[in-house]
């Protein structure tokens, strides 16, 4: 079975207007906005579309504005192409975005902590510190000249493997400058970095510590997609790992070239990198790995981008492999059970209470997610049972999620709308589903 991964781009991918021709054509896009505003007390929406660039720039409004950008472009490319990926990946700061798009955590924890995140790291911002990219030259020989280059007076290290041509090197700015100068000497390309901390090194073990406790006061749901550690380079066990591998991230090295390793070990065969930018796509083709990538930024990209993944991935068979009465009334009932998964990852969410979210949310959609990889699988085409099961789904998602019964009643016609699929559900109830 062919694999796809989403990727979410990190800090430096941030630009004047992002965002903005989303959240005028799509819902979905301006809630994840309005959220976030709401949690911040500052109108992100306005820095992001109009800037200044120079304070979107700083890190700790830098971070929130591309999560929160990022998980917009998710929750509309989920409208075109609602199968769930078979893995998420994220750089340094884009992790924190893919663990939201997992569902384990809301828009309004995650620009927060993002939010919080980037305030650690600007004060942690040291006299001294520097960062540079070094192209053209192996890690291996990127490490050793590092080593060669810390003593006691400051350290250098390697704080990024972005593939195996590129590397980003992070520390006190002398050690930093002896080792571009080795580096040069060996071949290598040297290019400074503008960043006002040195990210990712022994010198943000302070603000990882603090980072900690801010960590520390969210209850981390469950993964409902695998997510992939830039510490481990392999998916999260399970939610437990999230605060002590969070933590760790703030002063290890971004092991993104071990994190594609991975995905091309595991049959990962395409990409689709969410807005604002490509340049995790741009890291992959020069580093010569075999995945076909997609970007998910332009208003071009938004309806082609999924059509044309659909086009590349394998095609199925539109026969029934049993023989039964599946009760199709057109070509797009055969997306129901996809919309419906959409539907119940893109509605807000309002209640906190762990054992009911896993309860009333998590578990009802994994069971309707087994049934459209059941279906993936066969090519199968959903039957009349399968669809009522996505439909109650649907309705215990809503009453955990305490959704408006006004957008209960939008959310079922736009699916019934979406599939042509209102001639089948002509006496059905949401309301007499939920007592029921």
């Amino acid at each position: 079975m062919t694999k796809w991964a989403i990727w979410f781009p990190g800090q430096g991918s941030q630009q004047v207007g992002m965002g903005k021709a989303l959240t005028e054509k799509y819902t979905e896009a301006r809630q994840v906005f309005e959220e976030a505003n709401d949690a911040l007390g500052f109108d992100l929406t306005k820095l992001c579309f109009e800037g200044p660039l120079d304070q979107l720039t700083r890190t700790e409004f830098a971070q929130p504005a591309i999560l929160a950008t990022s998980i917009a472009s998710y929750r509309v490319f989920q409208n075109y192409f609602s199968t769930a990926p078979d893995v998420l990946a994220g750089h340094s700061l884009g992790e924190l975005s893919a663990l939201t798009a997992a569902g384990t955590m809301s828009v309004a924890d995650a620009v927060r902590l993002v939010n919080r995140r980037g305030q650690l790291m600007q004060e942690a911002a040291v006299s001294g510190g520097a960062m540079a990219a070094i192209q053209g030259l192996e890690a291996q020989q990127v490490d050793k000249v590092c080593t060669q280059c810390s003593n006691e007076s400051g350290t250098v290290v390697v704080s990024n493997y972005n593939n195996r041509s590129q590397t980003v090197i992070s520390g006190e700015s002398q050690a930093v400058e002896r080792a571009m100068s080795q580096l040069e000497a060996l071949g290598g390309i040297a290019i400074p970095l503008k960043v006002s901390a040195p990210f990712h090194s022994p010198y943000m073990e302070q603000a990882s510590l603090k980072f900690q406790s801010e960590l520390q006061a969210i209850s981390f749901k469950s993964l409902a997609v695998p997510v992939l550690s830039n510490v481990t380079a392999k998916p999260y066990v399970s939610e437990a790992e999230i605060i002590p591998l969070l933590t760790r991230q703030m002063t290890s090295a971004v092991q993104w070239q071990a994190m594609m390793d991975w995905m091309k070990a595991e049959g990962v065969a395409y990409a689709v990198e969410m807005a604002p930018n490509q340049v995790l796509t741009q890291l992959a083709a020069r580093g010569g790995m075999p995945f076909k990538t997609y970007t998910y930024n332009q208003p071009k990209e938004w309806e082609q981008v999924p059509a044309d993944l659909r086009n590349a991935m394998p095609a199925v068979t539109a026969e029934h492999p049993s023989g039964e009465d599946v009760h199709i009334v057109n070509e797009k009932a055969k997306k129901f059970v996809i919309r419906a998964l959409a539907i119940a990852v893109c509605t807000k969410n309002s209640n906190w209470n762990d054992d009911e979210y896993r309860r009333g949310v998590i578990e009802p959609y994994r069971e309707v997610q087994q049934i459209q990889e059941e279906l993936d699988r066969t090519g199968a085409i959903p039957t009349r049972d399968q669809m009522d099961r996505a439909l109650h789904m649907l309705c215990s998602v809503f009453e955990t999620k305490r959704t408006p019964d006004q957008e209960r009643d939008e959310r079922f016609e736009q699916l019934f709308d979406e599939t042509d699929t209102k001639p089948l559900f002509t006496v059905w109830n949401w309301r007499q589903a939920v007592l029921s």
